[in-house]
């Protein structure tokens, strides 16, 4: 069998680790207790959060125990950047958002049978907390002098703004979490994101200090694509894992669309996909890139993971349906707005002509533009051709949700929306 340390190695899901060597006859073991932490700093975990689940799913499945810890204390104090200080959130509205967040990340795990996942909140250990006892109990165990060497600390120590001392006792509050969940769990491993190696540590070095005893710690790297630019954003926006925040429908279409260069990583990195199926998917990118055929698994595994199958049928079958190859009339009108609002769009309404609806949703410049792509046989709408310069958009025309589908061409697609009456 193989080991989970090799497993998540072969993954890229392994950057840094304390003492492989020692992890890795602890994991063989086992099992092993091990944690992450979310802080709700959105009402949504996001594509970077993902890779952290992920994780935990793999330790989960090969028989360790995993706590998922939502930071409803953290989350109150902001995790520092580099850049500048956090604008700090209100206890209501933090609390709604470690809610949502718990309610998000259950799904990802086990939470039956004879190895449930364990799932806290370290607000339950801080709020009653006072002042005195935490920084004689916790505070006297940091040093100020390695405090400031960490990155973010640093940067915003050398800036003009320079950071608060509530954002600098930062990493004190997640070091209490490690201390707590080994103390209350026997909890021995931490895992979490490159970037978040230094308050990792400090949670590490608590407990040696604290209790005398050495745990492990494991980060995955950062994701970055062939430009180096960090994944998880789409035309500038955040790819969310709530469906009210990216729907299911750019969820699908964001991952559809990774370039040939990375899908290998990301179906390592995301799916349940073995050596033998990434590498035969790995030839097909090399031999038949046109197909797309690794980009629609790493699509189909991901939405499904994240949002179910019937959520990914239904972005699969709106994405054919938009490409003429399906029936856009079987679409639910939630699904059809969702695919409408990735597309360019413009108002249309019943009445208005074929021609002026081109122009509104961006597809031609003028009229005279549209009146020519019309006669030259190059529109459609709902994927039905339209050749009558003078025809005009009916109330059959509009689809649930609201959408007519134009189409220039073979490939420019535009949405007119209808508002209700």
């Amino acid at each position: 069998m193989t080991h989970i340390l090799d497993e998540l190695q072969w993954r890229g899901l392994v950057a840094q680790t304390t003492d492989e060597s020692a992890l890795r006859t602890a994991l063989a073991d086992g099992p092993v207790t091990a944690y992450c932490g979310f802080d709700p700093t959105a009402p949504s975990l996001h594509f970077g959060n993902l890779v952290q689940l992920v994780v935990l799913r793999h330790l989960q499945r090969a028989g360790h125990r995993v706590i998922c810890l939502v930071g409803g204390s953290t989350g109150l104090i902001g995790d520092p950047r580099p850049t500048s200080e956090r604008v700090l959130k209100t206890k209501e509205q933090t609390a709604e958002w470690v809610a949502r967040i718990e309610d998000q990340v259950r799904p990802f795990l086990e939470t039956g049978g004879e190895n449930p996942a364990v799932f806290v909140n370290n607000l339950d250990w801080t709020e009653g907390l006072s002042a005195l006892d935490f920084l004689r109990d916790v505070g006297k165990h940091f040093r100020v002098n390695q405090m400031v060497k960490k990155d973010a600390i640093a940067a915003r120590l050398n800036s003009d703004e320079g950071i608060s001392y509530t954002e600098f006792s930062y990493q004190l509050l997640q070091g209490l979490d490690y201390l707590e969940l080994f103390r209350q769990y026997g909890c021995t491993l931490q895992t979490g994101g490159s970037d978040q190696w230094g308050n990792l540590v400090a949670g590490a070095d608590l407990i040696h200090r604290a209790e005398g005893r050495s745990v492990h710690l494991l980060t995955t790297p950062l994701l970055t694509d062939s430009s180096g630019e960090k994944f998880g954003k789409s035309a500038g926006n955040a790819i969310w894992l709530s469906a009210d925040m990216t729907s299911p429908y750019a969820f699908y279409q964001y991952w559809l669309n990774v370039e040939d260069a990375s899908v290998v990583t990301l179906l390592k990195v995301f799916t349940d996909r073995g050596p033998d199926e990434v590498a035969d998917l790995e030839r097909q990118v090399a031999e038949e890139p046109w197909k797309r055929a690794a980009q629609r698994v790493l699509a189909e595994d991901v939405t499904t993971l994240v949002h179910g199958a019937p959520a990914t049928a239904a972005a699969q079958a709106a994405s054919e349906a938009l490409f003429g190859k399906g029936d856009l009339r079987a679409l639910d009108g939630p699904t059809l707005r969702d695919a409408a609002a990735e597309l360019p769009s413009g108002a249309v309404h019943p009445g208005m002509s074929i021609v002026d609806a081109l122009v509104a949703v961006g597809l031609a410049d003028s009229r005279n533009a549209a009146r020519r792509t019309v006669g030259e046989g190059g529109a459609s709408v709902n994927g039905v051709k339209v050749s009558d310069a003078e025809a005009v958009l009916t109330p059959a025309d509009v689809l649930d949700g609201g959408v007519v589908v134009l189409r220039r061409g073979r490939k420019n697609l535009a949405a007119g929306l209808v508002e209700p009456a």
